[in-house]
């Protein structure tokens, strides 16, 4: 095989230009392919989920849980992650975004002490933990809240 053999397979490409229900003669005349009668003939159809009288599926199964609307959607970094920052750097939603350690913000950044660091950095963010914000200030940086 060579790229000067490669096809698509057999029967998946449909001409664009193919004109149903104009004639016998177009080879796809009269009914276009729909068959005879009934619902699928018709033009309309059904909403999706319709089942034919039948309880639809998404009204069998039970309803569980709650889902605040309010709730915010906070993204998580760990202290380990700003080690990739020079000593005595500022580091904020901003900078952490162009580092690619954030990719999307959304309701705020939240920094967590997990693991090892040893630099000297002013942090801001929307939250710390407790513990980030002892080790933040334990090597003499500082962590201001947004």
């Amino acid at each position: 095989m060579e790229l000067s053999n490669l096809r698509p397979a057999k029967g998946s490409k449909h001409g664009d230009r193919f004109r149903r229900g104009r004639g016998h003669g177009s080879g796809n005349g009269k009914t276009a392919g729909k068959g005879h009668k009934g619902q699928k003939a018709r033009s309309g159809g059904t909403r999706p989920g319709f089942e034919g009288g039948q309880m639809p599926l998404y009204r069998r199964i039970p309803k569980r849980g709650f889902t605040n609307y309010n709730a915010k959607e906070i993204v998580a970094i760990n202290v380990s992650a700003l080690e990739v920052f020079d000593n005595g750097a500022t580091v904020d939603v901003n900078t952490l975004m162009e580092r690619g350690i954030v990719k999307n913000p959304r309701d705020g950044v939240k920094i967590l002490g997990h693991g090892d660091f040893t630099k000297r950095l002013t942090v801001k963010a929307n939250a710390f933990s407790a513990s980030a914000k002892e080790r933040i200030e334990a090597l003499g940086g500082t962590a201001e809240v947004m």
